[in-house]
């Protein structure tokens, strides 16, 4: 006979074990509870006021002080008052949370893909909860959907193939578990940092994971970072002895690593905390100083204050001496977490970096990083650029990377990286000086030979230097009318041309914003002195658009002509450029299906006009992203005509030597023979159509185009297969018309076919558009871009073997 003590330890035990698990013929009530195995985590019913109601299930840590509370099923929909929830697992192996009244409140039905008779759901002792079937396969875990709290061995991850991520969710207070206004995420495009989100404006993010593995200096903690080829993710675990610990996103908007330690949670780091660390606070070229006692704005070395000597950095900082791209030079900066905005080029060695970044004049900073530990594919390179602003640094010390800043001429400094020779600056020094001669030489004769009491008409001298401009092949309206505007007045409104004033460039010169005496804004396009490609730039712009007028086309406002300077004043437009939304993960859901089917439109009509509604055909040879700016109500603007080419008569196409434009947007027949038509601004409008669509550039790698060679293969396969769905922008899935979006992908491939005469005219392409029913002509398989990928190296001889003297513009929006 078995003796009682016995029995009932052995009772005992059995009970123990069944409290960490549910099955089908166990619900979990109100009042029951699961404990882990190891009794550090429970799960169960709860609430936040001490009252007898309990609206929430979840799991929270086991047997200690303060009710802390690491995950919960049913943050938005709690339980209501006078009512109960039972928690059941279903023979299907499925979790639902539904309340007395039968109603279903939170599910995993929709997660379990594979259910199995016998499963369990199993609380462990990591706070994961699990459905596991016999065979101890895991169906379903909490770990996969996090709420604010990330436990040791979860995962933070981010798909870089298919831009999505898992999102953290902050509680609304301290006191209510339902979703607040901070969110965590990791980067989308990359997978390389964590983004920290206050609703859509981005709030906080750590820089870019430096290497495969990282400790405290204790030896608390340690992380990972893994690629697995498709799939980037992070996971942190601590030392045995310290079980209890999490990373919390406070609903503060703090990211915090916590431990449990004598009888108290103790923070190890809070960020971004009080001070400068928040996303941007220290403007665009300042960084924020966290090696000194209290965090401090501070300028970039050859950089200085905005406001002048004013603490405030909104407007962040302004360059002491413009850069001149050739004989610029690169300054070191160590210790620094890298700005954002940044563009990761592959294939790359160090010194390979450096000439990327030094021979592309619109390059403002390179860095080359400890990626290649944590990368699985993509090859060992580490190099990222920046072109632009930077922003976001900031100054971390030891653990930070190195930064190489360009700043113009010598920036005297040890640690500075010389790219030019010393017989480079000699030269160009005697060249200065031999230039400076000239221009005294110039001015003498000037003024000896200048007709006294001569009055030259401002409007005159405007025609004289335009016919100057002109070339007898091109067709242009010599009676012309527009406003001439003083060199003063431009000079004001852009407060003399301040740097900060600055809305892009390009090979032409700068785009400045300007604030008119009668306060109206206007955008001033500021000729570089002495560019080539600014000279034509400027005629054509006058000689072409002084005219236009089309509600889809930017509006000239006038010019200036004065001594050396070239200036063209436009209207302002809010929104800059169409780029800065369809290509920016925190921007682009703000263009939602419709606006962006309007703005298809509104470009197509806008075209339609230049090749048949204007006066005379215009080719505009450089439609882009960039080049199509939007107003306050999200109208497109088709902008720059500095490429642009009229034809005259009968003209149908016209070959050139010097191909213009930027690559990925040319034509095949454009690119490799220089002949340009209607059809080349057809086949630019196409590509545009797909980038729209899908929220991806011409030029992405193709792991983020599904794994297809380009963004038009990915189309066309898509297409073909009747699974256009998956071609759309995961950022407007729950606002897009599937009959809309397909006939834009449809029209898109029509519009880049490989043979020019298979493209559509404009008014075709506009008449698709607007016509409910699908369009009837088939678009065949193209070839011209699957054979040549202008993301490698043969791709970029071919190029150079087909084109002479080709010439990509790298300007941007305004």
């Amino acid at each position: 006979m078995t003796p009682l003590p016995f029995l009932i330890l052995l009772l005992s035990i059995c009970f123990c074990k069944s409290d960490d698990r549910l099955t089908p013929a166990k619900p979990l009530l109100p009042g029951d509870k699961l404990v882990s195995n190891g009794g550090v985590f429970a799960l169960g019913f709860f609430s936040l006021d001490n009252s007898t109601a309990n609206p929430y299930v979840g799991i929270w840590y086991h047997n200690i002080a303060e009710p802390t509370y690491v995950w919960v099923a049913n943050r938005d929909n709690p339980i209501g008052n006078g009512l109960s929830g039972n928690l059941v697992l279903t023979n299907t192996s499925g979790l639902v949370l539904s309340d007395s009244k039968g109603r279903i409140l939170w599910t995993t039905a929709n997660n379990v893909t594979n259910g199995s008779d016998g499963a369990v759901a199993l609380l462990l002792d990591t706070g994961n909860f699990i459905v596991q079937s016999p065979n101890f396969t895991q169906i379903w875990q909490s770990f996969d959907q996090p709420t604010d709290t990330l436990l040791p061995g979860c995962k933070l991850w981010a798909n870089y193939k298919t831009h999505t991520t898992v999102r953290i969710v902050a509680w609304k207070g301290s006191q209510d578990p339902s979703s607040g206004k901070f969110s965590l995420t990791g980067d989308p495009s990359t997978g390389f940092q964590i983004l920290v989100w206050r609703e859509t404006s981005l709030y906080w993010r750590n820089g870019l994971w430096n290497g495969a593995t990282a400790s405290d200096k204790n030896g608390y903690m340690w992380s990972e970072v893994v690629d697995d080829g498709e799939v980037i993710y992070t996971t942190y675990n601590m030392d045995n002895n310290t079980r209890r610990s999490h990373m919390k996103l406070d609903y503060t908007g703090d990211w915090l690593l916590r431990i449990w330690i004598n009888q108290s949670w103790l923070v190890l780091f809070q960020l971004p905390g009080d001070g400068c660390r928040h996303y941007g606070s220290c403007g665009p070229f300042g960084y924020c100083d966290s090696t000194v006692s209290t965090l401090k704005c501070r300028c970039l070395d050859g950089f200085e204050p905005a406001d002048g000597f004013s603490a405030n950095f909104s407007r962040g900082c302004v360059r002491k001496e413009a850069l001149r791209c050739h004989g610029d030079q690169f300054l070191t900066l160590p210790g620094m977490r890298v700005p954002d905005k940044f563009v990761y080029v592959r294939n790359r060695s160090f010194e390979e970096c450096t000439a990327e970044c030094d021979r592309n004049c619109s390059c403002t900073a390179y860095a080359y990083l400890n990626l290649s530990s944590i990368l699985a594919t993509g090859g060992p390179s580490r190099c990222l650029v920046w072109t632009g602003e930077l922003v976001d640094l900031e100054k971390t010390g030891p653990i930070g990377a190195s930064v190489y800043l360009r700043l113009a001429g010598s920036p005297g400094h040890s640690s500075t990286v010389n790219h030019k020779s010393s017989i480079s600056v000699v030269l160009k020094i005697v060249l200065s000086v031999i230039s400076f001669l000239l221009i005294l030489t110039c001015i003498y004769l000037l003024l000896i030979c200048k007709p006294k009491g001569t009055q030259v008409n401002k409007e005159t001298l405007i025609r004289s230097v335009l016919g100057h401009l002109s070339t007898s092949q091109e067709v242009w309206d010599q009676n012309l009318e527009f406003r001439s505007i003083k060199l003063e007045d431009i000079a004001t409104a852009t407060n003399n041309f301040h740097d900060t004033n600055i809305l892009g460039k390009g090979g032409f010169g700068k785009v400045y914003k300007g604030t008119l005496e009668t306060g109206k804004e206007v955008a001033v396009k500021r000729l570089s002195h002495g560019s080539e490609q600014g000279i034509e730039h400027f005629r054509n712009e006058v000689v072409l658009i002084a005219k236009l007028q089309h509600k889809n086309l930017v509006r000239l406002l006038g010019c200036c002509i004065h001594e050396d300077e070239k200036l063209l004043i436009y209207e302002y437009l809010p929104n800059k450029s169409l780029d800065k939304f369809i290509f920016d993960f925190a921007s682009k859901s703000i263009l939602d299906w419709p606006r962006r089917f309007n703005i298809i439109k509104g470009v197509a009509r806008g075209l339609l006009y230049l090749h048949q509604d204007s006066r005379t055909t215009i080719i505009h040879r450089d439609l882009k992203p960039s080049n199509i700016l939007l107003d306050a109500e999200m109208t497109p603007k088709i902008s720059d005509f500095g490429m642009a080419r009229i034809f005259g008569g009968n003209e149908q196409q016209e070959s050139t030597k010097r191909v213009v434009g930027t690559y990925g947007y040319m034509s095949p027949e454009y690119a490799m023979e220089g002949i340009f038509s209607v059809k080349s601004d057809t086949y630019s409008f196409g590509i545009l159509v797909l980038e729209i669509v899908s929220g991806l550039k011409i030029s992405s790698p193709h792991h983020l185009v599904m794994d297809f060679l380009n963004l038009i293969s990915c189309a066309w396969n898509l297409w073909a297969d009747g699974k256009t769905k998956y071609f759309v922008d995961a950022s407007i899935s729950g606002s897009y018309s599937l009959d809309e979006v397909s006939k834009c992908i449809h029209v898109g491939l029509l519009c880049v076919q490989d043979s020019s005469s298979a493209r559509p005219l404009m008014s075709s392409v506009v008449s698709m558009l607007e016509s409910e029913a699908m369009p009837h002509a088939i678009p065949k398989q193209p070839m011209y871009f699957a054979q040549i990928n202008p993301e490698t190296k043969d791709a970029r001889e071919v190029l150079e073997k087909s084109v002479n003297g080709a010439s990509i513009t790298v300007i941007e929006g305004r």
